[in-house]
């Protein structure tokens, strides 16, 4: 009798609470998505809501792990969003409200249904993603040198690229506008023009005779090399029309040529493409644009057409020749800049008598430096986490004197840092300290934010709509430190939530000013009202700078504090979030695309060759190009969480 009432009572649970259409609702209003999804804030926790699938009735049954089943009432799914457990997050449903009336039912159902065993993560499959991807100008470029042996570099002068999801590479924003096309247009005339100013056959005409046949060949050879594939034998057809509508045979190479290089088959990428007989090559040119950031070479088509890529062993094979080439190099570069953003260095002003010793050169040095430190951890093969904890550098003079040292011998050359410093890796480089600060002052919150997207790849959701982000003025009747002004996004819940996630890390470093000098005290001055009366004020006010990642567990199991770039660098390396982020980033980076759920398992994989191989960056990278151009079977297990 017991029995069949508590089956009666479960029934009547599941009735009153259905989660898709009950209690998803719930957790949307509650802007619980925004930071527990894949890349929230919250990814880290064991309650990670879907984004590609939606909220499904699996899912919701999946949140049994956060039910107390003896005490429902105590679940930490009820009792955090609700505050009446500290939450991260802050109060995102009301107590007593009919939201946490619907959240109870759910939690009640989930105490007493059958334990559910699939994980999350397998309730749904995602299908491979399919992508046409523009050449970036960067590889326009390169490719533009490597086809034609042009280095003029026309691309640079393209309407500029947008930056989504931290890089310039991600095919979402690679619309062609009308300026682009143009640009494409005068570009191609130029270079086909260049190419053949004189009549010399050399280069690109393959034979010495200027017949039909020879028309062909170049046809073909050239196409082939443009392309990256064989032409269609309508395409061939096309273009030996062009070719012979002019009179002269050099001007029909040439107004082929200039087709060509506006031809999508040129600009445009296929991955993943319908047809299987050029597979070979469409893996050929994901190889060259991933790792060289230029076309194929002779080598790799044919490598292609002999079918020499159709198994992990043949992708590896030359994704390892192509990293041995310098252009390798280059297209490691545009990586780590895109990344760092250390494009954000470019044009940078700082407040002229606060830092007078600021200039254009000082911001190239300290992109350098950074660049210097992840290349000779990449290509000495290296373990690539010390580019987080690293106690050492790469500095020149300059470097050397903002950052209290005495000069090296030679311009960047390796220099140990003295723990007094309390410099460690990126996050002790003036590049990242100077390019998250303000033109006269830091900015705990932009430095916080750009750890959690660039290095533990979390998304922190948008301000809300209305919000004011001005902090209070100075004031020298009462001065106060940054860290006190910023106790104003506190006080409000709806900015609490976010806030107490990212200004504590950027509170961790504030003992380096706005261009990444090391100082004991905070200097503000106030200006003068009126500037005829009245003098600037100045003070000189004690620094806290005790900081932790909330979220992030730290070897004794607290919330990863720390005070320094130095320790919480460290904190970094040995995160499995931040590995994981790193092999993440090198994903994007790569496939120019945010993961799904469908590369959850090259991802796995990847991540595990990355720890196995001690942390070489190279190794990801063939990690990443064979198993993202063939996954591994599912089944693979999930990136370890801390």
């Amino acid at each position: 009798m017991v029995r069949f009432a508590l089956l009666i009572a479960v029934a009547q649970v599941a009735l009153a609470a259905d989660f898709v259409r009950d209690v998803a609702p719930v957790l949307e209003r509650g802007g619980c998505v925004g930071c527990h999804s894949a890349n929230g804030v919250a990814s880290g926790t064991r309650l990670k809501l879907p984004e590609e699938h939606g909220l499904t009735e699996a899912f919701g049954r999946s949140l049994q792990v956060l039910v107390n089943r003896q005490s429902p009432e105590k679940s930490l799914l009820l009792a955090k969003p609700t505050l009446r457990v500290a939450h991260a997050g802050g109060k995102r449903i009301e107590p007593g409200s009919t939201d946490e009336k619907v959240l109870r039912e759910w939690v009640t159902y989930l105490a007493t249904a059958p334990v559910m065993e699939t994980k999350p993560e397998t309730l749904v499959a995602g299908e491979p993603k399919r992508a046409l991807r523009r050449l970036t100008h960067a590889q326009y470029n390169n490719t533009m040198r490597d086809l034609l042996g042009d280095s003029s570099r026309l691309a640079d002068s393209f309407p500029p690229e947008d930056f989504i999801h931290g890089f310039r590479n991600q095919y979402p924003g690679q619309n062609a506008s009308p300026m682009l096309s143009e640009a494409y247009s005068n570009a191609a005339e130029k270079l086909a023009r260049q190419a053949f100013r004189t009549g010399d056959s050399r280069n690109l005409i393959p034979c010495k005779t200027t017949d039909l046949l020879c028309r062909d060949r170049f046809l073909k050879e050239f196409g082939r090399r443009a392309f990256r594939r064989p032409l269609t034998a309508a395409e061939l057809l096309r273009y030996q029309n062009l070719f012979s509508s002019q009179k002269q045979f050099y001007a029909g190479a040439q107004i082929a040529l200039e087709a060509m290089l506006q031809s999508p088959a040129f600009l445009l990428r296929v991955e993943h493409g319908a047809d299987a007989s050029q597979q070979g090559y469409e893996v050929a040119s994901k190889l060259a644009y991933g790792l060289w950031n230029s076309t194929p070479d002779e080598a790799l088509l044919n490598a292609a057409a002999k079918g020499q890529l159709a198994t992990v062993a043949g992708v590896e094979k030359e994704a390892r020749r192509l990293l041995a080439s310098e252009k390798a190099q280059d297209a490691v570069r545009e990586f780590l800049t895109d990344w760092l953003r250390l494009d954000r260095l470019n044009g940078t002003i700082r407040e002229r008598r606060q830092y007078p010793q600021f200039t254009p050169e000082l911001t190239v040095a300290m992109a350098e430096e950074s660049r210097r430190l992840a290349e000779a951890l990449i290509w000495q093969r290296g373990n690539f986490m010390e580019l987080f904890s690293a106690t050492y550098s790469y500095l020149n003079s300059d470097l050397a004197k903002l950052y209290g040292l005495t000069a090296p011998s030679a311009e960047y050359t390796r220099v140990d840092l003295p723990a007094s410093t309390e410099r460690a890796g990126i996050l002790g480089h003036a590049s990242i300290l100077t390019a998250t600060s303000k033109p006269a002052e830091t900015s705990p919150t932009a430095r916080g934010l750009f750890v959690r997207e660039h290095f533990l790849c979390q998304e922190v959701p948008q301000p809300p709509p209305g919000v004011s982000t001005n902090l209070p003025p100075l004031s020298k009747e009462k001065p106060v430190t940054t860290r006190e002004r910023l106790g104003i996004h506190l006080s409000s819940p709806s900015c609490a939530s976010c806030h107490t996630l990212i200004d504590p890390i950027g509170f961790g470093l504030e003992k380096f000013d706005a261009i990444g000098a090391r100082r004991e005290k905070l200097h503000m001055t106030v200006p003068a009202e009126r500037k005829s009366q009245d003098k600037d004020a100045s003070f000189d006010l004690p620094l806290d700078t005790s900081g932790w990642v909330a979220g992030l567990v730290s070897t004794n199991g607290t919330s990863a504090p720390f005070s320094s770039p130095r320790e919480l660098g460290r904190i970094l390396a040995e995160s499995a979030q931040c590995q994981e982020c790193v092999v993440k980033q090198a994903f994007r980076y790569l496939m120019g695309r945010h993961e799904t759920s469908a590369d959850a398992a090259a991802l796995a994989r990847a991540t595990q060759e990355f720890r196995a191989s001690g942390f070489q960056f190279t190794e990801l990278l063939v990690s990443l190009m064979k198993w993202t151009t063939y996954p591994p079977p599912p089944g693979q297990k999930e990136m370890s969480r801390n």
